[in-house]
């Protein structure tokens, strides 16, 4: 690999004349205002630049200075960074060095990387960029501000929490330090950053993505405190902490999440932002209160988790083969339904993925963004300052869109942007909250949507649910009672003998490891399209499709069951309605 001391800075050549001259060459500045400026410039012992000075003055914006730098040394000038910057390549530089320079990394091509920086003229920064990175550097010019306000975008704009080194420094025995009920306030927020506090809330922390949970519950209860984590859609034990941490180990978090520790009465949503294994990791924190203290329960949003090739979260070959149908259509709606948990926001991640970032306007509105994907725009929704699915969906169709995934039609006035923007030719993702698939027909009808306006945009719906996939480990053979095989035969699906996990140190002796989808997929049939036209009820679709050999949830889940992948218990537990 060649060193950084062997590569070229890119800079342009040398400005011919000072700053001050081209300014007024430009026609920005009078000699009389430039004189002025060397004055207070010359006054103050040059600890201020120029342009600074003259822009402290109101004589010209940051923009016009940095334009005519980047002009005079032959480098671009940007503006709005955030459109041109590669996420993947922004965490190239340190956060903290990002942060103290006002640098952005723009995109990395053939080991050039391409940095906007807001003092083109520093050849030391430069330098040091080249060396940190071990790329050859090339510049470009941009606001400090507009940096700033790139990198809120790009790095988590709260506080970030570095829990990496955590595990191997723990101590259970200094859990049991703090053996005093805090009531203070004061108290609270002092002990909150004591070392076995912080300790165990990052051991929570750490140990719970480590086990691939999705949420965390810190649960008070009558001289008792236990923490217990979702795994695979099920709730286990971890840990029971003293009881008198709860206080503590409450505000710690709270600290965490810039929530307000001296209010208890009232519940508190928050976000917190740590970074594990390299990685960034965001938790959403949601405090209640109880008869005990107050419960807090923390989602964790690990990108890792969200983003799966198609062809690896549960579709049959066929029906893999008719879903790509599906997504490539040019317009139209596509849904995918079921309830929370259910891996809606996985499948559409998926989708994403696959499409062609470089072609396309691809376009989001969620609440939360659950993981970055690089060349799509992602817009979070705020309900509390009135950025909601219906408003950041009518500007979003001023943007040129190809393609928008809205995180869920939630009421008439969304239903309608979405059908709207698919009769004006756009393709819209989205999910909805149905039983099954063709429950969703009969919903967007409910919302308001005219029948015919259904059957003229409706693409094709995916209802899905999880299950939880027989450990790998202690997978075995057993011969099936004659309820499972009733059931196995009533959705088709015969079967002599069926697997289970006996239960292993693995997969903590519960016999399942993993989660996988089964899935039912609603295309449009022309028989189908007249019925939602004229107006058909849910029974009378139901009747068509069954006429078809349409195949529901738990026949796919059963011929999940034959294959050896999960049980039938599980897949009973998930379609009984």
């Amino acid at each position: 690999m060649i060193s950084p001391n062997d590569k070229m800075t890119h800079l342009g050549s040398l400005p011919q004349l000072p700053l001050g001259e081209m300014l007024v060459a430009r026609g920005y500045l009078t000699d009389d205002q430039l004189s002025e400026a060397l004055d207070k410039q010359s006054d103050a012992g040059h600890s201020k630049l120029l342009g600074e000075v003259l822009v402290d003055l109101g004589y010209l914006s940051d923009e016009q200075v940095l334009e005519v730098l980047a002009d005079a040394y032959g480098i671009p000038f940007v503006t709005n960074t955030t459109r041109f910057a590669d996420p993947k390549v922004v965490e190239v530089l340190p956060r903290d060095f990002v942060e103290e320079h006002r640098v952005l990394p723009l995109f990395l091509v053939r080991e050039v990387l391409t940095v906007a920086v807001a003092e083109p003229a520093n050849l030391f920064l430069i330098e040091e960029i080249s060396r940190i990175t071990g790329y050859e550097v090339q510049i470009a010019a941009a606001t400090a501000e507009d940096i700033g306000s790139a990198l809120a975008s790009y790095l988590p704009a709260a506080n970030v929490f570095v829990i990496d080194d955590i595990y191997e420094d723990i101590d259970e025995e200094d859990f049991s330090v703090i053996e005093r009920q805090v009531t203070e306030i004061s108290d609270l927020e002092e002990v909150a950053g004591h070392s076995p506090v912080v300790k165990l809330v990052n051991f929570i922390i750490f140990s719970a993505v480590q086990d691939g949970a999705s949420d965390i519950h810190i649960e008070p209860d009558d001289h008792q405190l236990r923490v217990r984590y979702r795994i695979d859609g099920k709730l286990f034990q971890k840990l029971c902490p003293p009881h008198k941490m709860h206080a503590a180990i409450c505000s710690r978090i709270k600290i965490m999440s810039n929530l307000d520790i001296s209010e208890r009465r009232i519940p508190q949503d928050g976000d917190i932002h740590v970074m594990l294994e390299g990685r960034p990791i965001d938790l959403r924190v949601s405090s209640m209160p109880g008869k005990f203290g107050e419960k807090v329960a923390i989602r964790i949003i690990d990108s890792q988790n969200t983003r799966m090739p198609l062809d690896k979260i549960g579709f049959s070959s066929t029906m893999l083969s008719t879903w790509q149908q599906v997504i490539e259509q040019p317009n139209g709606v596509v849904l995918v339904t079921g309830p929370t948990g259910s891996g809606k926001s996985t499948t559409l991640y998926s989708v994403l993925e696959q499409m062609d970032r470089d072609e396309l306007n691809i376009s989001t509105v969620e609440d939360p963004v659950e993981a970055n994907i690089g060349g799509i725009h992602q817009s979070q929704v705020n309900e509390r300052s009135g950025f909601t699915f219906s408003l950041a969906l009518r500007a979003l169709l001023r943007q040129d869109p190809d393609i928008m995934m809205v995180g869920e039609v939630r009421d008439s006035e969304t239903a309608t942007i979405v059908t709207q923007a698919a009769l004006t030719g756009h393709l819209v993702f989205s999910t909805l909250h149905t039983n099954d698939a063709p429950s969703a027909v009969t919903r967007l009808i409910n919302l308001g949507i005219e029948p015919y306006l259904v059957a003229a945009t409706l693409r094709g719906v995916l209802a899905q649910r999880l299950v939880r996939k027989i450990c790998p480990h202690c997978r075995e053979m057993y011969e099936p009672d004659h309820v499972a095989r009733a059931t196995a035969e009533e959705a088709g699906v015969p079967m002599e003998a069926l697997y289970h996990g006996r239960g292993c140190a693995r997969c903590r002796g519960t016999g399942f490891a993993g989660r996988i989808g089964i899935f039912e997929l609603l295309t449009i049939d022309e028989k189908l399209l007249k019925l939602v036209s004229s107006g058909a009820t849910l029974q009378e679709i139901r009747q068509h499709l069954m006429a078809t050999g349409y195949k529901g949830l738990r026949e796919d889940g059963m011929q999940k069951v034959q294959a050896g992948l999960t049980t039938t218990e599980e897949v009973l537990y998930v379609t009984t309605m």
